[in-house]
């Protein structure tokens, strides 16, 4: 499946960036994630429909403020945030819910 964007009227979703218009790798180190290949294994994900990921930004910068990430085969979601952001993943998630269960067909645990 191509990456597929949400907008929650609050936030919008997307995939998760690195090239010449987005660097989503600092916001993403401050959720702790430092491995180099995470978007690239992200983007693969999206591919092989094994795992899809969303950066949750702010509408007006794209800023990543948290993540959510669906493992459409466990039915399994989580997300982390940045500081202060907590809000934005909890109501990201439920977007993600109730798009995994319209687009899916299936019933999102966390």
């Amino acid at each position: 499946m191509e990456p597929v964007e949400i907008n929650n009227g609050q936030w919008y979703l997307r995939a998760l960036r690195c090239d010449d218009r987005m660097d989503d790798r600092p916001a993403l180190a401050d959720l702790g994630e430092t491995d180099g290949e995470y978007i690239d294994d992200a983007e693969d994900g999206w591919a092989d429909d094994t795992r899809y990921t969303w950066a949750v930004c702010e509408p007006t910068t794209g800023e990543l403020l948290a993540e959510v990430t669906l493992d459409p085969a466990a039915k399994f979601m989580a997300s982390r945030a940045r500081p202060g952001f907590e809000d934005a993943a909890a109501i990201s998630e439920d977007t993600v819910r109730r798009w995994a269960s319209a687009v899916l067909g299936i019933v999102v645990h966390t």
